[in-house]
């Protein structure tokens, strides 16, 4: 099935894909579209993670909010996909609201690459911490709520990003931790639109899930056996 992929990138990179582990934490907006576009381009090793049921509102944004899918854990309703689409895809589902207590349930196994796309702090910092200390590749997905030019999504250093709230928060926190450290981020660097509560125009996270897919695809065909 991916023999359109393999004329561009070539055999020995499918199977660099094919052979990495990729933990996605956070199956929204951004996640989902991470996902998505993983599994389109020949990871078949993934582990999800994610409480979340699939709610009416999620409509506007996420791949996986269909009307027969409402209610449904989203780890369910992604495991199904990712099988219509691949079925030779290994998939780890953990159904829980991943922090500090029950951390071990996902770092008990083998991760290559981490996307951290949740939307909680202190699960955003301890995976930063953890990814450093354990020398697994990382990327964490900053703030796409009240932006709408997708054009201005940029990954960087954290240091580096302007205009984004969550960004500033986890620098913060970082920064009282002393962890100096490169911590790679896909950041919107658009002035937040002023509003009274989160509002989301789909384009934004869903190219950031995209951006980040990219991020970790290139990462991997570039690495050297």
């Amino acid at each position: 099935m991916f023999e359109r992929l393999e004329k561009i990138i070539g055999d020995d990179n499918i199977k660099k894909l094919k052979n990495k582990t990729v933990a996605v934490i956070g199956l929204g907006g951004v996640g989902g579209y991470v996902l998505e576009t993983l599994i389109r381009n020949s990871i078949e090793n993934i582990i999800i993670v994610d409480k979340d049921t699939i709610e009416i509102t999620n409509k506007n944004r996420q791949i996986i909010a269909t009307d027969s899918n409402i209610d449904k854990y989203k780890v369910d309703a992604f495991e199904k996909r990712i099988k219509d689409i691949n079925k030779n895809v290994n998939i780890i589902k953990l159904n829980i609201f991943l922090n500090e207590d029950n951390k071990k349930e996902l770092f008990k196994y083998n991760i290559d690459y981490l996307i951290d796309a949740c939307d909680t702090v202190s699960t955003k910092i301890m995976l930063i911490r953890e990814c450093l200390n354990r020398n697994i590749n990382f990327i964490s997905s900053m703030g796409t709520a009240n932006k709408i030019d997708p054009k201005k999504l940029t990954i960087t250093d954290i240091k580096n990003t302007t205009y984004d709230p969550l960004a500033k928060v986890i620098r913060h926190e970082l920064n009282k931790l002393n962890i100096n450290d490169k911590v790679t981020v896909l950041s919107s660097n658009e002035e937040c639109i002023k509003n009274k509560s989160l509002g989301s125009y789909s384009v934004v996270p869903n190219i950031a899930g995209i951006l980040i897919a990219d991020y970790i695809i290139k990462d991997i065909i570039k690495t050297e056996d």
